[in-house]
Order: structure tokens, then sequence, then C-alpha cells
């Protein structure tokens, strides 16, 4: 007993080279260096897996998928209008400086006017005479209409005339029978019962000739109207050339670089300058495969670059109708040469929640970064 008690506590020995024994080790050490290197294995795993679900997470890989769409491709976008000039001229004056907030209707530059004012002038005295000349065939009118009744009277006139020489011609042939009158008298009836007849015909068709007057004073008349409806308009277009050298502000919102100065010529269509009014709205360009569960209305936040990364809010409100390559100026050919599968944009129209201290500070062409809730809608 006392053999095996001492057995159980101590370890073989073997001797040195030397001769000397080593000291005596406990067989508890050995299963503690086992735990060591079975503790050290197990950090390691740990590191490993930590990293594994960290590249999962970053990159939003199962099972970490994300209801979230996010796009670093987005810009603050505004209704930019460029102020141009619809006709040529010198530039009298420039009546705002740059980045100057404006109100509609808020004189911007106003051109050299006098030369359309006196192009003003001559429409006017161009329809006083197309006007005169109207009035004038009214007046004709009038006096075509007194001359058809002058000839209806004389119509009648003449066939009084004719029924008394037909009366004298009867009575005249009644006579020549007794020998009452000569047959020179009777010639004279016959001529003068002719020459009655004559003078009706004659009546008649200075009556068809008037009433041929009257219809063409009618004609005229509507050529007149349509020179005077020309004359009319000559004057409206000369009006909005004289008021188209003063160039206003089409509605409220803030000028960009003014690029005109006085006294230089400019030509219809320059450009002059920019108006930015303060309706903003954010344009998020979304990879085909970030649409599945996208839908009008998500509620969305953006950080915004120029703002220190600050958050604002704001809702998906329309969403483009093709994705961007297909209004390309310059359109791919996907049919000809390799071909190599990129996921397309889908422009995505957001509106920007009101009421947001940060978003009076927004400018048109600022770079956002969008995240879409495809779950809360």
């Amino acid at each position: 007993m006392t053999d095996q008690a001492q057995n159980t506590t101590t370890t073989a020995v073997a001797a040195t080279p030397d001769g000397q024994t080593p000291p005596l080790q406990p067989e508890a050490a050995q299963p503690r260096s086992r735990r060591k290197r079975l503790w050290s294995a197990l950090l390691f795993g740990a590191v490993a897996l930590a990293g594994v679900l960290i590249v999962l997470y970053a990159w939003q890989l199962p099972p970490f998928t994300s209801a979230i769409e996010s796009t670093e491709n987005a810009q603050v976008k505004g209704q930019v209008t460029v102020i141009s000039p619809q006709l040529s001229g010198y530039v009298f004056e420039v009546a705002v400086r740059d980045f100057q907030f404006v109100k509609q209707g808020e004189l911007l530059v106003r051109l050299d006017d006098r030369i359309y004012q006196q192009r003003l002038e001559q429409a006017l005295a161009q329809l006083a005479t197309q006007q005169a000349a109207l009035a004038n065939n009214q007046q004709q009118e009038r006096s075509a209409q007194a001359t058809i009744a002058q000839r209806q009277a004389g119509i009648g006139d003449s066939q009084a005339q004719a029924q008394k020489a037909a009366a004298d011609l009867r009575r005249s042939q009644a006579l020549i029978t007794d020998g009452s009158i000569a047959q020179r008298d009777l010639d004279v009836a016959r001529a003068a019962n002719a020459q009655a007849r004559a003078a009706v015909e004659q009546a008649k068709a200075a009556l068809e000739i008037a009433r041929q007057d009257l219809r063409s004073v009618v004609v005229n008349r509507q050529s007149l109207k349509a020179a005077v409806a020309n004359a009319e308009a000559a004057v409206q277009l000369a009006r909005i050339d004289l008021a188209n050298t003063r160039i206003t502000a089409p509605r409220d919102g803030q000028l960009g670089q003014i690029g005109v100065k006085l006294g230089a010529w400019v030509n219809s269509g320059a450009q002059l300058m920019a108006l930015v009014p303060d309706t903003l709205w954010v344009i998020a360009n979304m990879k085909e495969t970030q649409m599945a569960d996208l839908r009008v209305g998500q509620p969305v936040r953006f950080t915004v670059d120029a703002l220190d990364h600050a958050a604002l809010t704001g809702k998906v409100e329309r969403v483009s109708p093709a994705t961007g390559s297909e209004f390309a100026l310059l359109q791919s050919d996907n049919a000809t040469g390799n071909f190599v599968k990129i996921a397309q944009r889908i422009p995505v129209r957001i509106s920007i929640d009101p009421d947001q201290r940060l978003a009076e500070r927004l400018r048109p062409g600022m770079s956002v970064v969008v995240s879409v809730n495809t779950v809360d809608h």
C-alpha cells in the first residue's frame, strides 16, 4: 500500500547523462497546458468568426440583410431657370447683384428701348391708316346704297316716260288713218317711244351697276378688316417687343452670378443669369437590385455632405419610368461586342419634409446619402 500511494503522487525519474536526477513535476501541470492551448484556439476562432460577421454585416449579406436601401449616388435638385432676353440690344440697366433674392416681376435687366418704342409708334400709325380706310369703305357703302335708291327712282321715271311715249304712239297711229297728222309726226312718236323704252333699259342697267358697286364695297370691306386686324397684331407685337426690353423675374427665388454688364450688347437667347426658386427635392439614383421593395410614400432619411452630414427626412415621391441610360444622349447597344452586365440606375424623386430647420440651407447640386426604409409603408 505504501508503494502504491507513493507511485500516485510522484512520477518516474530517469538519470541524466551526468548521473543526476531531474526534479519531479506534478501530473496536474499537463492538463493546464492543454487548457491553455484550447483557450487560444477558441479565442482565434472567435476572432475569425467576428471578422466574418463584420464583413457580412458591412455588405448586408445574410443573415444581416436590411430593409434599408441606401445610395451615395444622390443630389439635391431644384428648378434652376436660365434668364435670357427675347430681343437683341444694348444693356441699359442692370438692377440686381450676385446671389440677390428677388420677387416675381422684379426688374432684372433693361435693354435700350428707343428702337422698339419707334416701332410701336410706326405700328400705331399704320393701324390708324387702316382704320381710316375701313371707315371710308363704310362711307362708300352708304353712298352705294344711295346710288341704288337713285337708280331705282330713275327706273320709275323712265317707265313713266315710256308709258307716255307708247300712248302718244297709239294716238298718232289712230290719227294717221284719217289724215289728221302727217307721217312725220307718226315717225316722231315712234322714235320717242323707242327712246323711252331704251331709257327704261338703261335705267335698269344703271341700277345693276349700282348694286354691283355695293357688292364690291362689301367685299373690299373684308380685306380692309383683315388689314386692320393685321395692323392691330403688329401693334401688339410692337408692344410685346417693347415690354421684353424689361427682363423681369419669372418667380420668387435667388439669383446666381450675374453674367451681363452695363452697356454690353446681348443677343436673343444669351444667358444673362440663373434664378433658383426655393422649391427643392432630392434625386437618388438607385440600383435596379434595390427596387424590389421600394414604393412611393416610403420614408427617407438623407444626410448632406455640405452640412457636416446633418440628417433630414423626406418621402419617396415618384419613380422614373425608365433607367437613366434610356435617357442618355448616346444609347448603348448591348447586342454588339462583348457584353458585361452592369447594374442599371433608376432615378427616384424624393420630396423634402417641410418645417425642417436645415432645409433652408440646401442648395441644388449638393451631394447627399439617401436611405429608404422599404418596410415602413
